[in-house]
């Protein structure tokens, strides 16, 4: 008779821990931020098609980093849950603390259930009518979920990446300001993870960046109530030549 072999749940837990933040850990950066204008959302990523930043509803962004198949899988559940609710209520019952509660509940129980958990990192950003008013949240593997303020970062050197975002940190920023920031710090970290003794890597532009906008205020902008915008090449380097 064989015997069955057994691992406790604390060892199971942490095993499936560390597998998901070495998934996580290996995906390129996406940071988001507050600033006076609205949310600005950027991403390392030289992929046209594959986006790790999207609309949600009218106000509400997602961002994530990880396996493509299954943050896609999640931002699609949000907008299928946001399109209802808006539906069957209305407009202003979507909100992205609602969004966030639903992400982390499937998040927890694909952790706990599930033989492998999902290999993700999202963000929710809902722009306010003032910065102030803004909400960022950050979702983890686990289900955890986190308020939190000015920035996010997430997936390859988050320390890092913090750290230089926060030493240069000035609130009331317009979106090139911030924009530019984050870009600088993505550029840092990849210098950092250069191999010793080659050259540096080249500047990060447009082709390899992914930037998106929630405006403030749309209606008066652009006369839509959709707030979200996706930067174009050309409009990511008029703001990184400046």
């Amino acid at each position: 008779m064989t015997q069955q072999f057994y691992v406790s749940p604390e060892q199971l837990m942490k095993d499936r821990a560390d597998f998901a933040r070495k998934g996580i850990a290996r995906g390129r950066s996406v940071i988001v931020l507050s600033c006076r204008e609205g949310i600005a959302l950027v991403a390392e990523n030289p992929s046209p098609s594959l986006h790790k930043i999207g609309e949600i509803y009218d106000r509400i962004a997602f961002a994530a980093v990880g396996k493509y198949n299954e943050f896609e899988s999640l931002r699609q559940a949000g907008v299928r849950y946001a399109d209802v609710r808006g539906y069957s209520y209305d407009r202003d019952d979507v909100t992205a603390r609602g969004l966030a509660s639903v992400y982390a509940q499937s998040l927890g129980t694909v952790f706990t259930a599930d033989s492998k958990p999902f290999e993700v990192e999202l963000a929710v950003a809902e722009v306010g009518l003032r910065q102030a008013e803004d909400h960022l949240y950050r979702l983890t593997f686990d289900g955890s979920i986190a308020d939190e303020p000015d920035f996010v970062v997430m997936g390859g050197q988050t320390d890092t990446l913090t750290g230089s975002l926060r030493s240069d940190w000035e609130t009331g920023q317009d979106f090139a300001g911030v924009i530019r920031a984050a870009v600088s710090a993505l550029a840092g970290t990849a210098a950092n993870g250069a191999d010793e003794g080659s050259a540096a890597p080249p500047r990060l532009g447009p082709g390899q960046l992914e930037v998106a906008v929630l405006d403030r205020d749309p209606e008066s902008s652009r006369g839509s109530r959709r707030a979200f915008r996706r930067l174009s090449a050309a409009e990511v380097t008029e703001i990184l030549g400046k």
